[in-house]
């Protein structure tokens, strides 16, 4: 008798597991088809921005080409349609490019507002810093100094990627501004200083202090002017996709 009742217990419990199986299985498929579209969902995303990108990259480099060829303003379009593209380091990188179109055209207030939209589109601080230093200088000759203080003095951080130019374009704006004992105080900091300093900073650091030195340091527009037109960063055109980091994204 007891080997039945075992019996029978083994047949109602394989009858509850296979109950509890059927009432399972809509919710156990459920969440495998929310698994598999969940993945595929990602992997698609992850597609199309990588298309995306490619698609931006080629772009830009088109325009590259254009600028060199036919010369920048003939590429401002083909900057445009990327700016206007979903690839947030492209739409930087031609924003950028866009602003210094706009500089070569004595367009400042637009360069500027070019390179602003670019420091909120940049991936990263390579090109947002950069595009923001760029924006400060386009407005050294116009802007107040407390203006271009407040746009510099976050990118002379030492954690700041283009702190040294950062620190000489503040130090040219006090001059602007008459602080010429302030200024002078950066510029020798600046010919003396090892940190990441560039020949041509300690250069043109010198040749402000000889400026002030001589007291010709009057003609404070013209040397502001000079200032922010010397290559304080990599030309624009040699900054590609490639050596942008996260462009593509």
């Amino acid at each position: 008798m007891v080997d039945v009742f075992d019996e029978v217990e083994e047949q109602l419990r394989a009858e509850r597991y296979k109950s509890l199986a059927v009432r399972s299985l809509p919710w156990i498929v459920a969440a495998v088809a929310a698994a598999v579209i969940g993945v595929g969902g990602y992997w698609g995303w992850k597609s199309y921005q990588t298309s995306q990108a490619d698609r931006a990259s080629e772009a830009y480099q088109a325009a590259l080409e254009t600028a060199q060829t036919a010369g920048p303003a003939k590429a401002f379009g083909q900057f445009k349609a990327v700016a206007d593209g979903g690839a947030r380091g492209y739409k930087a990188l031609a924003l950028l490019q866009m602003g210094d179109i706009r500089i070569e055209e004595n367009k400042t207030k637009e360069a500027v507002a070019y390179f602003d939209e670019a420091a909120k589109a940049a991936p990263d601080a390579i090109l947002g810093d950069l595009a923001r230093l760029k924006s400060a200088f386009a407005l050294m000759d116009t802007a107040s100094y407390k203006d271009i203080e407040s746009r510099l003095t976050p990118l002379a951080g030492e954690k700041s990627p283009y702190r040294v130019y950062a620190k000489e374009a503040l130090a040219f704006a006090k001059l602007q501004a008459g602080d010429v004992a302030g200024a002078r105080g950066d510029f020798v900091v600046l010919a003396n200083s090892l940190d990441n300093t560039s020949e041509e900073v300690r250069q043109r650091a010198q040749a402000a202090m000889q400026l002030i030195d001589s007291g010709t340091a009057k003609d404070l527009a013209a040397a502001v002017k000079a200032a922010a037109s010397l290559p304080a960063m990599p030309p624009l055109g040699q900054l590609t996709p490639n050596a942008a980091p996260n462009a593509a994204q």
